[in-house]
């Protein structure tokens, strides 16, 4: 289980930009920032002077989208650190996790990337793991087949998905003490 959200300062959603990645699994981070954003009154989220994140301030948190493409989230990560004067122990990584099935989530602190290419380029980046995670799951196995990651994971996600994930979302942010 994560610490609480007041230790929370920044909480950074990791996806793909771009309207050919909209809606699609993995950007399971940029849908919970948008889920946090429109529940939480946020103004319209704005480029960064360095062009690389996305943000919007609200009374409690600092929402962020990395301008990068996934694997390359390290860098978007480090920038806004720098920005807000935020240390790394006090930011939430929301990302998608095709180990986990839809509608599931492990949040986590200092944990290993587990091969995803966004986190471990955070974790690069910032020469620790030292950080809190929502892994969120996307994972819809098929006729009880694991499909692979690959196979799914950019795919836009249907009505019904939409609604698992607004569960998680919703579920998360009031752990998180966000709602």
């Amino acid at each position: 289980m994560a610490a609480s959200s007041k230790s929370y300062k920044i909480i950074i959603g990791l996806g793909n930009p771009g309207k050919a990645y909209e809606n699609s699994y993995h950007n399971a981070g940029y849908l919970y920032i948008d889920y946090l954003a429109s529940t939480l009154g946020s103004p319209k989220l704005k480029l960064s002077v360095s062009k690389d994140f996305e943000y919007s301030k609200t009374a409690n948190v600092i929402l962020v989208k990395p301008a990068t493409f996934m694997n390359n989230s390290g860098a978007a990560v480090t920038s806004a650190l720098k920005r807000f004067k935020v240390k790394q122990n006090e930011i939430l990584v929301a990302h998608d996790d095709s180990d986990i099935s839809l509608g599931g989530y492990k949040l986590s602190i200092g944990k290993k990337s587990a091969g995803h290419n966004g986190v471990e380029s955070i974790i690069r980046q910032l020469g620790s793991n030292d950080f809190s995670r929502l892994r969120i799951g996307v994972r819809s196995d098929k006729n009880g087949l694991r499909q692979k990651a690959g196979s799914f994971v950019l795919k836009k996600i249907g009505k019904v998905e939409s609604a698992a994930f607004n569960k998680v979302f919703e579920e998360v942010s009031k752990l998180a003490g966000l709602s």
